[in-house]
């Protein structure tokens, strides 16, 4: 099933019960990091065909929009990747629930085990480089957008920077299982560099906001 199509409050208890295939802190980050570019969206949405925005200049608008499309195109993205965690998750579960009662079993169980855990650590890692992307979008819109509605930019960063951590908490789990060495170096040098870049973006956002706020 697609979580995208149940209720919010269905959702929520979905979640806040014991079902093994609810989506899990994977999911969750994918949904924050979402809610986050929604709410940078409009923030920006509200300055357009404004007096502010006309009177910017031509490149400047065509950023904006051009901006502005891409980070639809990241949200969609980012909801589909709440389904895609949920299922990789169960998928792990599965190959850990195969049997391993003969010598072939144990190799085969172990083989689809190492498959699964790949996958479930390249969907939180996808979920983390893709909103990365999107927050990188914020300063421009924090210079750009409605600032009668900063705080909104404020809270879609907060947003973003726990679906981006939360993300790698995932990642960073499913490493410990993960046996070849080489992806293992991969998906901490490369979760490392995301995750500093992030914390580096969300304070600028927040002095930007704070500055705003105290004018």
């Amino acid at each position: 099933m697609s979580y995208l199509n149940v209720e919010l409050r269905d959702f929520i208890n979905v979640v806040d019960s014991d079902v093994a295939t609810a989506p899990g802190g994977g999911g969750i980050a994918a949904l924050s990091s979402s809610l986050g570019i929604a709410l940078s969206r409009m923030m920006a949405s509200l300055v357009i065909d404004k007096k502010r925005y006309v009177e910017f200049d031509d490149m400047v608008k065509e950023e904006f929009l051009t901006k502005h499309r891409r980070l639809l195109k990241i949200r969609k993205r980012v909801e589909i990747l709440i389904d895609e965690d949920t299922e990789s998750f169960n998928d792990l579960m599965i190959a850990y629930k195969l049997p391993k009662d003969s010598a072939e079993n144990i190799a085969i169980r172990e083989e689809k085990i190492q498959v699964a855990t790949l996958r479930a650590t390249e969907v939180p890692f996808e979920i983390a480089k893709t909103s990365l992307e999107a927050m990188e979008f914020l300063p421009f819109f924090a210079k750009y957008g409605n600032l009668n509605a900063i705080t909104d930019l404020g809270v879609g960063g907060m947003l973003l920077e726990t679906g981006i951590r939360g993300a790698i908490l995932n990642v960073k789990i499913n490493l410990k299982t993960l046996k070849d060495p080489n992806k293992v170096e991969r998906f901490q040098r490369n979760s490392m560099k995301i995750e500093r870049k992030c914390i580096i973006l969300k304070e600028a956002i927040m002095n930007f906001v704070d500055e705003r706020i105290e004018m």
